[in-house]
This record gives C-alpha cells, sequence and structure tokens, in this order.
C-alpha cells in the first residue's frame, strides 16, 4: 500500500489533502477522523482510487495531528490562575534588561496541591529579576500565571497562533514571585548546553558584539544577538535564510560532509575497494547534516531538513538513480508523515518551492567554471522571482534586490562564512587553540557583507509592501514564474510576466466621496485606528510600546497599513501621551512619514507634533474632520486622559466619534460640540472604563453603534460590567476588539454606517482562538 502513495502524484495528492484541513474554521471529531484515516488506508488497496485515499490519507492525518494539539493546550479554567509546574528549560534563554523569555517543557503541573493534565512546551517571561542560573538544560520547580496562545488579529501581521501550533506550544505567560520558585538539579550533558557554552566561547574570542552575534547564529542558530533592525535589513535583501540555521545552514553542512569526503577519495583512492564512492558520499553528508542538526538544536525547522536529506542520501545508498522531482516527492511524504503541521511554517513552502523551481527550470550544463557560474546566477534570479508570490503571500512584502544581494551572499556564506564556522565550531570542541584565528577570520568577512547589505537596504525601491493576495493571484503569479523559466523552446515565455499582474497591482476598493472607512485594530490593551478616505488616510493613535522593545506601531499598525494598500500617511493623531496610545508613534512616524503631526499631550510623545485643540477642522474628499477636545485654554494641571484629542469625523451618510481616553467630567462638553446629524459611531472612551460612558453621555448621543478597544483578559477588567449595561440598557451594540480582533467599519455616502467586517471571522482558522 505504501507504494501507492510512492512519486510526484501521490505525494502531491496528500499535500492537497493536508491543505483542506488549514481552509476549515474548526477541526471534525477525533472519532470522525480515525475512522475516516482507516478509510483512507483501506482505499489504497484499490489502484483507481490511491489518489482520492492520498488525499483522504493527507486530510485525516493532518487533521488528526492538529485535533491532539489544539486539545494539549492549557484548559480553560487554568487561564489566569497560579499553576505550580516541574519542567526543563528548552532552548537558549533570552536574557534582557526587562525581562528573561525562554521554552519550558512540562514534566508535571499543580493547582493548589492537585494536579492538572498538562504536558508540552510553554513560552515565557521571567521579569526584572531573573536568576543567572536560568540557563539551558535546567530542571525547575516555578509558579506560573498562563494563557493559551492568543495574538493579535488584523488585516496584515504576523499571525502568533498558527506559529503556536505549528511550533506546539501549549500556552503562554510569566513567573510569578514565589519563594518556592527553585532549580531542582541541571541535566549531566545536553545539546542545548553545549550550545550556549560554544555561544559563551565564540563571544569571548570576537571582539565586535555585533559580529559575534552573527557568527553565532552561522555556527549553532542562537540569534538572541540579533535585533529587529538586524532582521530588516535581512528581509530588505531577502537574506533572511542566511542569517538563522535553517533549511539552507542545514544543507550546507552536508555539502561540507560531501567536500570532505571527495578529498579523503581523492588522496587515498584505494578506499574505494572498501565503499564505493557515490556511497560514502552520501553517507558523510547524512553524518554532517545531523550532527550538525543536533547542535543546531533540533529545531522542527531543522529536523523537516534532515529528512529530506536523509531521502536524498538513502536514495544514493540504495544505488537509485531516481529524478530530482520523484527524489523531492519522496521527501515531500516523509515531511508530511512525520510533522503535517509544518505545512504552517512559511520555511516549509520557502524550500520545497524554490527546489522544485531549480530542479525544473535549470537546465545542468557543464562541470566547468562557466557552467557553474551560470548555475549559481541563474539559481538567484529563479529562486528571487519563484519565491516573490509565496514572499507577498505570507509576510505581505517582496524583496526587489534579493537576487543582486544573494548573488553576493549566498556563495561567501555558503563557501567561506559557514565552513569557516564550521571549522571554528569543530576546533572549540577539540582543540580551541586553533578556533580564535578561524572566528576572527569569519567575523571580518561578516562584518564586511553585513555592511554591504546595510548599504544596499537603503537603495530607492530595493524593497515593497503589497496588500494580501488572493489564491488565484497566488497560483497565477507561480504558474508565471514557472513559464518563464521553462526551456528556450517554450513560446511566448515573457507573457509569464502577465500573470504576475494580479499580484502585484491589486485592485483596491475605495471610499467613494462624501464615504469613508474606519479600521479599529487589535492592539490589545490600547487603540489603534485607520480612517481611509478615498484619496487620504489617518491614522488615530498607535498602540504601545512595551519594555521588551516589541512595538505595536511596527507589529500591527504598519502591517495593517501595508495590507490596505496605504503607501502615503497624510495625517498622525495621538489622543494622548498614555503609552498604550502614543508607544508606538515613533515606529509609524519612521516608516511612513506623516504630512501632519497632531497630539492632545505634544511634550509627553517622542515625535514632534502640533497641539490638538478643539476648532481645528480640515476636509478629504467630502469628509470633515473636526477637533472637539480639549478646549484651546486647557490647564497643563488637568490629567492626561481628559487632555485627550477628540475628533468626529464626518462623512454624508453616517459619522464616527473618536473619543480616546475621556472620562465622565469631560463627556458633556463632547456630547454638545458632537451635536446633530447622521448615525453616529462611538469610540467607547478610555477603553469601557468604568468612569467613562456616563449615563447622561450616552443620552446625549443617537448612536447606532459602539466600540470598545480593549485586551483579552485585561487586568483592568476593560469594559467594566457597569459600563457594559448602560449600552445594553440603551439597546446600543457593544463590539469589543478583544473578542472580535480589529473591526471594519464603512460610512457609505447615501446609507448608514456598517460594521462591515470582525477580523476573527474573516480570518476564521482551526488554530484560530
Amino acid at each position: 500500500m505504501t507504494a501507492a502513495l510512492i512519486g510526484v502524484p501521490g505525494a502531491v495528492a496528500m499535500l492537497m489533502g493536508t491543505l483542506c484541513v488549514h481552509a476549515l474554521p474548526d477541526l471534525p471529531t477525533r472519532a470522525w477522523l480515525i475512522g475516516l484515516l482507516a478509510f483512507a488506508i483501506g482505499l489504497l488497496s484499490l489502484p483507481r482510487l490511491r489518489l482520492f485515499a492520498a488525499v483522504l490519507l493527507g486530510f485525516a492525518w493532518c487533521a488528526l495531528r492538529a485535533e491532539f494539539a489544539m486539545q494539549a493546550r492549557l484548559p480553560y479554567a487554568l487561564e489566569g490562575q497560579d499553576v505550580q509546574v516541574i519542567g526543563s528549560i528548552e532552548g537558549l534563554p533570552r536574557q534582557r534588561e526587562e525581562a528573561t523569555r525562554f521554552g519550558l517543557r512540562v514534566e508535571s503541573a499543580a493547582l493548589a496541591g492537585a494536579p492538572v493534565p498538562l504536558h508540552g512546551l510553554l513560552r515565557l517571561s521571567w521579569y526584572d529579576d531573573a536568576p543567572a542560573s536560568l540557563r539551558a538544560c535546567g530542571r525547575w520547580q516555578l509558579r506560573l500565571r498562563l494563557k493559551r496562545p492568543r495574538g493579535f488579529v488584523n488585516p496584515g501581521g504576523y499571525d502568533s497562533e498558527r506559529q503556536a501550533l505549528e511550533r506546539g506550544v501549549i500556552a503562554v505567560g510569566h513567573v510569578r514571585s514565589d519563594p518556592a520558585n527553585r532549580q531542582i538539579d541541571t541535566a549531566a550533558w545536553c545539546v542545548d548546553g553545549l550550545r550556549e557554552r560554544l555561544a559563551e566561547a565564540i563571544t569571548a574570542r570576537v571582539a565586535d558584539p555585533h559580529d559575534a552575534a552573527l557568527l553565532r547564529a552561522f555556527a549553532i542558530g542562537d540569534t538572541r544577538g540579533l535585533d529587529d533592525e538586524d532582521w530588516q535589513v535581512a528581509r530588505i535583501n531577502g537574506v533572511s535564510h542566511l542569517i538563522a540555521i535553517s533549511g539552507f545552514h542545514v544543507g550546507v553542512a552536508g555539502a561540507f560532509g560531501a567536500v570532505l569526503a571527495w578529498l579523503l577519495w581523492a588522496c587515498w583512492p584505494r578506499l574505494g575497494l572498501a565503499i564505493a564512492f557515490p556511497q560514502a558520499q552520501a553517507v558523510a553528508t547524512l553524518c554532517t547534516a545531523t550532527l550538525y542538526g543536533i547542535l543546531a538544536g533540533g529545531s522542527l525547522p531543522t529536523v523537516r531538513t534532515l529528512l529530506m536529506i536523509s531521502v536524498f542520501a538513502l536514495t544514493r545508498l540504495a544505488r537509485r538513480h531516481g529524478a530530482g522531482l520523484h527524489t523531492l516527492a519522496l521527501a515531500l511524504l516523509a515531511v508530511l508523515a512525520f510533522d503535517p503541521l509544518a505545512t504552517l511554517a512559511p520555511g516549509f513552502w520557502l524550500s520545497f518551492v524554490g527546489v522544485a523551481f531549480l530542479m525544473i527550470c535549470i537546465e545542468r550544463g557543464t562541470h566547468s567554471m562557466r557552467g557553474f557560474l551560470r548555475e549559481l546566477t541563474l539559481g538567484q534570479l529563479v529562486m528571487t522571482v519563484a519565491l516573490l508570490p509565496l514572499g507577498v503571500w505570507f509576510f505581505g512584502e517582496a524583496s526587489l534586490i534579493g537576487a543582486f544581494a544573494n548573488l553576493v551572499a549566498v556563495p561567501l556564506v555558503s563557501f567561506v562564512i559557514v565552513p569557516l564556522c564550521l571549522l571554528a565550531t569543530l576546533a572549540l570542541l577539540t582543540l580551541p587553540v586553533i578556533a580564535t584565528p578561524l572566528l576572527v577570520a569569519a567575523a571580518w568577512l561578516s562584518h564586511l557583507q553585513w555592511r554591504l547589505l546595510e548599504w544596499s537596504a537603503t537603495l530607492p525601491a530595493a524593497h515593497g509592501y503589497l496588500p494580501p493576495p488572493s489564491l488565484w493571484a497566488l497560483l497565477l503569479a507561480l504558474v508565471g514564474a514557472l513559464w518563464l523559466f521553462l526551456p528556450r523552446a517554450v513560446p511566448a515565455r515573457a507573457l509569464g510576466i502577465v500573470l504576475f499582474l494580479p499580484l502585484l497591482w491589486p485592485r483596491i476598493a475605495l471610499p467613494a466621496a462624501g464615504a469613508f472607512q474606519a479600521v479599529v485594530l487589535d492592539v490589545g490593551q490600547g487603540l489603534a485606528v485607520i480612517v481611509r478616505t478615498r484619496g487620504h488616510v489617518m491614522v488615530f493613535d498607535t498602540g504601545a510600546r512595551f519594555r521588551s522593545g516589541f512595538d505595536l506601531g511596527d507589529a500591527v499598525v504598519l502591517p495593517s497599513l501595508h495590507a490596505l494598500g496605504v503607501r502615503r500617511l497624510d495625517t498622525l493623531v495621538i489622543s494622548h501621551g498614555d503609552n498604550d496610545h502614543a508607544g508606538g508613534a515613533a515606529a509609524v512616524v519612521q516608516a511612513l512619514p506623516p504630512a501632519r503631526v497632531l497630539a492632545g499631550e505634544a511634550g509627553r510623545i517622542d515625535v514632534a507634533a502640533e497641539m490638538c485643540r478643539a476648532g481645528q477642522a480640515w476636509r478629504w474628499d467630502e469628509v470633515t474632520f473636526r477637533v472637539l477636545s480639549p478646549a484651546p485654554d486647557e490647564e497643563n494641571g488637568t490629567r492626561a486622559n481628559a487632555r485627550s484629542c477628540v475628533i468626529l469625523v464626518s462623512g454624508t451618510g453616517g459619522r464616527l466619534l473618536l473619543s480616546g481616553d475621556i472620562g465622565a467630567a469631560r463627556e458633556p462638553a463632547v456630547a454638545a460640540a458632537t451635536g446633530n446629524g447622521p448615525p453616529l459611531v462611538l469610540l467607547v472612551p478610555h477603553h469601557g472604563s468604568r468612569t467613562s460612558s456616563s449615563e447622561a453621555f450616552l443620552d446625549a448621543l443617537d448612536l447606532q453603534l459602539a466600540i470598545v478597544s480593549a485586551g483579552w483578559r485585561n487586568r483592568f477588567g476593560h469594559p467594566h460590567l457597569q459600563t457594559v449595561a448602560r449600552y445594553a440598557e440603551r439597546g446600543i451594540a457593544l463590539e469589543n476588539t478583544a473578542v472580535a480582533g480589529a473591526l471594519t467599519l464603512d460610512f457609505p455616502a447615501t446609507a448608514p454606517p456598517r460594521l462591515a467586517a470582525r477580523e476573527r471571522e474573516r480570518q476564521r482558522r482551526h488554530w484560530r482562538e
């Protein structure tokens, strides 16, 4: 029966079944899936139904794995509770000034002394006073406050819930202060402990901290020393795959083993009498790749790559020389059998699609230097064009200079820097005295290369953002890329560019004159709103920036603007200086410098701004923006919330009142200034706190809908139950970003306002909380 799956059609069929799972909003029951799995295995014995059986097999196996993973997550009843956990640290802890972040593999857990069913990987933070003994391989008893993985859901941006499922994270949380927190013991030996010691040895031998951070990433996959700016440079140049250990690095290690085997057989040809060179080279490739993969931490991406290399090596050991695509299909089947949830990871698609394009599109030339250079240069061009659609699909961005950056970076990293790092790592384990010159040489080359990448990242049009494409636009672009690089005999290959047009020039629906659209973003306990007319865009508040450096302006506001196709920002309004409203302002201004910045407390924010005062007004595309508060003579001693900049946006069919954090004392003046007009939607003041949304305020406004921007299970209890009750008593519909994700509001020119989308519903998937 297994032979029924061998081959490209069987692998593609099983992949299609796996992908069907990821389109589901909810997973079938476990019993139903087990029955379907047994049925699919039975169908494999029928030759005419084998491809159909492969589809069912891929669907049932992936769905069953996903169902087990979701059921393993923290029980809802334990969210917000203090749980006593015993577990082992997994990976390398990331120490920062404000917190230490680490993974903990749970062995046992208890609530109030009673055991609870909790097993799996936790992602934790230990704030402020993390002990120095919190290191790899440690076994700890900790008191934890946990919650299920739940991320922000917006028109664009990072999907942390999908990644949590793909990586097997069952809960996130932080360590609570408790005298009982203690280290139980430390493993006598573990891979992560060795990696930690190697990282320290590299740091001690390389003077420049940034060069040392790059070498740690190249050598052992330790990216703790790289910051957001480093990753931005890598993304702009399209070289992220070169920085951290991934399939690329494990492949380079395998190639290193193949070269070592070639050198041995070249120096001692009589070795061929004992074992044939092709088989010896396959063994050397697999062994070095496996050892390096273990040294890199044995992450899931590394394991997937090792599976691929194992298939190639075993094919050679079996003295079979199948076509490249057939061998790639075997590797695909191995990955799907081992970890079908790998299909959730962008790296899975970038790896398999990239290799498939190289196999299909590049004709093997001679073994001369000219043939090698041709394959190298054409290969970078093929990879850049072929992976551009996937980059837009997964990340909403594309490197336009990736082919040229990789043309320099790939040979330097593949043939020089990584081999030097491999030799230095081997020397650190066996003969440390010779490791220093190797590391110094690698550091010098890495430094030179990084300066070149930083320069190229500043080039005009080096990098672009695009709205998320439709599935059809993605598939058309992939077909277009394949068409461009088919053999020369294929006619009209240049027409493949046409198939990229739906991806590169998507149709964006803009409001008509007199109409506008507002997107209340999901930024947790904070506020950020995008207001768009036909030709202009205003951002009202930008969410928080945390001590860890996590910036919602960069992580949520900017990706959402890119996803909406916004390339120019006309006005940025920061209601007041509190971090949950103003923290992300600097990131937004740096990336999309607005023509104007208004702020209720210009002196408390990190960007230059003019004071926001009642009476200011402007008009875009027949939509009026009017500042209602604070008053021009506002005293400096007034509380920050009361100084919030309040703006009324009025179209011909509806109005939106952006109220910031004003409280009950300021509400009467705002209600009076709002006046009468088209139907009104209210952004609930101060996230629905008990001291806002007074009865008099709600009675004075004829509200059609009210929106709360708040964090899931936030510590303030927003929106307060009494506030929610006041809205319910008046029959005012209340929506909450904490529950619904980002909320899109349409204000047509000739119709009442309407709630156009709840992002958690629009992006409903089986991994979504």
